[in-house]
């Protein structure tokens, strides 16, 4: 393992990028995990690991999470040192489907046990605030079976298709092929493609709760993108900088990805300037907006000057052909749209979303599909 750097800085890094990746890694625990880093030997990339496994971590999940972040940040994990497999409990999103019938599912009383069903339905619809660590990881296995299907446009070229306009050229070649004998006629119509996504995330300390489960979707969106050779999804993050974070969140595994998105965002839980960094976006990167789909996903609280987010909000409606703002208090009971910011963004979107459970960013795909 090579520490090209003076090891406490390297070491303390890794311990920073961990508790990004949602180990709650205390002050306590990065010194003693320094302590006995330097103990063991900082150059053992072996004694590294397992000294990280015994002071960081307080549970299993911090074990597989710290396993990840440590290949990752290194570049090296020990097979020898990893623990055994063990019996896990299946969660409820991780049971296999069962076809219903049989005695295999029934309860005491003879009726099917449907708590898999339920237990994943009710989940879809919970606030993604209010849910313990077993629920979240339950809710991102969720998020990672997220149905994403881009936005089309059309264009002008034109393509073969089986009704529209007479294709008089294609008719005439079937013809000829047929020595002059009538052929069927060919239609075509104008082609489509995939159009642009682009996705501004607050990630300010009032939008905390719900950044892990934005960063998610992102992801999503950007990896699924990925397949396609035309389809593409750019993410930028919101605060008081703006940050673009589609390289980060190309990477195919979703919990490498946010700890690389952690590392790249200098303002995370920090204030809102909604305003200004919206025009740093307009001024910088005005040709991504261009006719594509903008998802916005903020709760509108804004310190700065909210006429200058209303200009801003108004100049990106004259560009994208169509802009989605997702409000993760949209779909609260009793949720009012009265803060100032709000009112200065709600005159310039074309949809106006919730934003807080797995089933608000089900919808969410389905309108950016439609737009």
């Amino acid at each position: 393992m090579r520490t090209p750097h003076d090891a406490d800085e390297v070491f303390l890094a890794f311990t920073r990028a961990l508790r990004a990746a949602g180990v709650p890694v205390t002050q306590d625990r990065a010194q003693g995990y320094l302590e006995a880093v330097s103990i063991v030997g900082a150059g053992d990339a072996a004694a590294a690991y397992a000294a990280g496994r015994a002071t960081l971590c307080a549970g299993p999940d911090d074990l597989a999470r710290h396993d990840q972040v440590f290949e990752a940040w290194f570049g090296v994990l020990d097979p020898r040192l990893t623990p055994p497999p063990v019996a896990r409990v299946m969660t409820a999103a991780q049971l296999p489907e069962t076809a219903g019938t049989g005695d295999e599912g029934a309860g005491p009383d003879g009726e099917p046990v449907r708590a898999r069903a339920s237990d994943a339905e009710v989940l879809r619809h919970r606030d993604v605030a209010g849910l313990d660590p077993a629920e979240r990881a339950q809710l991102a296995a969720m998020m990672d079976r997220l149905v994403v299907r881009p936005p089309r446009r059309r264009t002008p070229r034109q393509q073969a298709w089986r009704r529209g306009r007479v294709d008089p050229t294609r008719t005439l070649r079937a013809s000829l092929r047929r020595m002059g004998e009538p052929a069927d006629i060919r239609w075509r119509r104008r082609g489509t493609r995939p159009r642009r996504v682009v996705v501004l995330a607050d990630v300010s300390g009032s939008m905390s709760a719900y950044a892990d489960a934005v960063l998610r979707v992102a992801h999503r969106m950007v990896t699924s993108a990925a397949r396609s050779a035309q389809a593409r999804v750019e993410v930028f993050t919101l605060g008081t900088r703006l940050t673009q974070l589609t390289r980060a969140l190309a990477l195919r595994d979703a919990d490498r990805a946010l700890v690389a998105a952690g590392d790249a965002v200098p303002d995370w839980s920090g204030g809102t300037r909604l305003g200004e960094t919206l025009q740093r976006f307009l001024d910088r990167h005005a040709g991504l907006a261009r006719g594509a789909v903008v998802v916005m996903i903020s709760d509108g609280w804004e310190r700065g000057d909210t006429s200058l987010l209303g200009e801003q909000m108004a100049r990106l409606h004259r560009l994208a052909h169509r802009v989605v703002w997702v409000n993760p208090h949209r779909g609260k009971d009793g949720y009012e749209p009265v803060q100032a910011g709000v009112l200065a963004v709600l005159p310039h979107v074309d949809d106006f979303l919730a934003g807080h459970s797995l089933a608000t960013y089900e919808e969410l795909m389905e309108v950016i599909a439609r737009a």
